[in-house]
């Protein structure tokens, strides 16, 4: 009898030690470094497994695939934010590995069938390391249909954990799926599931950040104010409003947006409204920089971006930091090696003295 349970058990240790490989198979090793390739990190287990998008430039256009794969981190998302997006996807995959889930969908299998460009909106989770947080919704910028979250937000994410915050990093609805105000519902829908899995996330409802950049930025600005944002949802009032060389207006391309997103259609869309237009009395605080040379905003009327802003919260006394670097090129992220180098945390410091 003790003969044969021994030998029983040794079987089992030894299906044990055969299974292990395969359900090691299933987990990536958190070894991303500036200089993996891209199709190195899409093919990594963890990322897989948690559903997080890297299309940051381009969506699986023909012939472009091979062509991104073959790149490393570094070219990809540019070094100014390389290396803080490698430690934002290492920081992810340990937390996928630990079993926290990554992904949130924003709408129900019903709602996606009914309209599947809201396949789309969903949020990455960064947890808190302590309990309680304050949390961020991070919004990435946009060309069309190329949207920015791996080079823009992860790396965010990732400098926001290590200063004790909850990230959650947003993938709203771009073109051509961005008609009907669908980006706002999107964003809504973030702020709406955080606050009602607070307790789940280990965040505080109140004085939450937005965070945004380029177009995420008009978004995240937009959603802040009385008119178009967070009091028509019935949700909390953002403690801060952080914005990243943000579009403030579209006026030279509202036309266009208007026939290729939402022709023959009545109503005024999110597109078409400046965010200077929409400033209040209380409207959140809000810290805001850009570049003097970004080629962008002058190419989109530089007095109507910025500057504009900068009057609107002025003249209706809303507390508010506005930095101007005469060398800040549009879209460098957090800026490493640049003037705007360390905004990140002049920008969470202001968070902290408006929400103390």
């Amino acid at each position: 009898m003790k003969h044969r349970i021994c030998t029983a058990a040794a079987c089992i240790c030894l299906l044990l030690m055969m299974a292990l490989p395969a359900f090691a198979a299933e987990y990536g090793e958190p070894d991303i470094t500036p200089q993996t390739t891209m199709g190195e990190i899409r093919s990594n287990p963890s990322i897989l497994g948690a559903g997080v998008w890297t299309y940051s430039k381009e969506q699986n256009l023909p012939g472009t695939e091979d062509w991104c794969n073959d790149q490393t981190l570094e070219k990809y998302v540019s070094s100014h934010v390389a290396q803080d997006c490698a430690d934002g996807l290492n920081l992810l995959i340990r937390n996928y590995n630990a079993g926290v889930q990554i992904t949130y969908k924003l709408y129900s299998e019903q709602e996606i069938a009914e309209d599947s460009s809201r396949n789309n909106a969903e949020f990455y989770y960064y947890p808190a390391s302590t309990p309680d947080a304050k949390y961020a919704l991070v919004l990435s910028g946009n060309i069309l249909n190329r949207t920015a979250e791996l080079k823009e937000c992860i790396s965010t994410a990732y400098q926001l954990h290590q200063k004790g915050y909850a990230v959650f990093v947003m993938r709203y609805r771009a073109y051509p799926d961005n008609d009907n105000n669908g980006p706002m519902e999107d964003i809504a829908r973030a702020v709406k599931y955080i606050t009602g899995h607070a307790q789940q996330f280990g965040v505080q409802t109140e004085s939450y950040a937005l965070i945004g950049y380029s177009s995420g930025g008009h978004l995240a600005g937009l959603f802040a104010s009385d008119a178009l944002g967070y009091k028509n949802y019935g949700l909390p009032k953002p403690g801060a409003v952080i914005l990243a060389y943000p579009i403030v207006q579209f006026a030279e391309s509202t036309p266009i947006y208007r026939v290729g997103i939402d022709p023959f259609v009545c109503g005024r869309f999110y597109y078409e409204y400046s965010l200077a237009d929409l400033i209040t009395e209380d409207y959140p605080p809000v810290y805001f920089w850009y570049g003097r040379d970004d080629l962008t905003l002058n190419l989109l009327c530089w007095p109507l971006q910025g500057p504009a802003l900068g009057k609107a919260l002025a003249a209706h006394g809303v507390p508010y930091k506005e930095v101007v670097y005469d060398h800040a090129a549009h879209g460098i992220g957090l800026g490493r090696g640049t003037a705007a180098d360390g905004w990140l945390d002049e920008a969470a410091a202001f968070w902290e003295e408006q929400t103390k």
